[in-house]
């Protein structure tokens, strides 16, 4: 067996095996692992542009910060199987899975996408203004939906955002 069908032989057999355990859950969350990498590696390009000093300390907290993403999936999972049970308990025939999980996986990726575009504008990469647009739209949407604490706007990257003029 040449090399490369040796690689494409594990990628089908891992995503097999991924998707037979996430289900529909498995697109989602592989797409949040590559973005969430493209993120990290723009960011590490980025860090120069900003005058960030690249330390293995900081890239250890991105890196945990990136795992953490997984873990708010799987909460969302647990809270899925919890009132999946609860519902099948009370004799309510709920079929919908990974529901909770879905939502926050899809929260997540557009976040990562923002992430990577904003550490794009910070490395003075041009892009159409019309993605520039859709972002400042995301942003806000994603803002006004995690409204909290008497109207003060939560959002993973306010203080990037600041500095990259993304945020309106």
């Amino acid at each position: 067996m040449e090399y490369l069908d040796k690689i494409k032989l594990v990628v089908v057999v891992a995503f097999t095996a991924l998707s037979g355990w996430l289900g529909m859950l498995a697109v989602p969350v592989i797409l949040l692992f590559v973005l969430a990498t493209f993120d990290y590696i723009t960011g590490l390009a980025a860090a120069k542009y900003r005058g960030n000093k690249i330390s293995s300390y900081k890239g250890f907290q991105g890196i945990m910060k990136k795992v953490c993403l997984f873990y708010l999936i799987a909460v969302g999972a647990i809270l899925d199987y919890t009132l999946l049970y609860a519902s099948q308990y009370i004799g309510v025939d709920a079929r919908v899975n990974f529901v909770i999980a879905s939502f926050v996986a899809v929260w997540l990726i557009c976040n990562e996408i923002i992430s990577i575009l904003e550490n794009m504008k910070d490395m003075n990469v041009n892009f159409p203004p019309f993605l520039e647009k859709l972002t400042q739209n995301i942003r806000t949407q994603m803002e006004n939906e995690t409204a909290v604490d008497g109207g003060k706007k939560q959002s993973g990257n306010e203080d990037h955002a600041d500095k990259t003029g993304l945020k309106q």
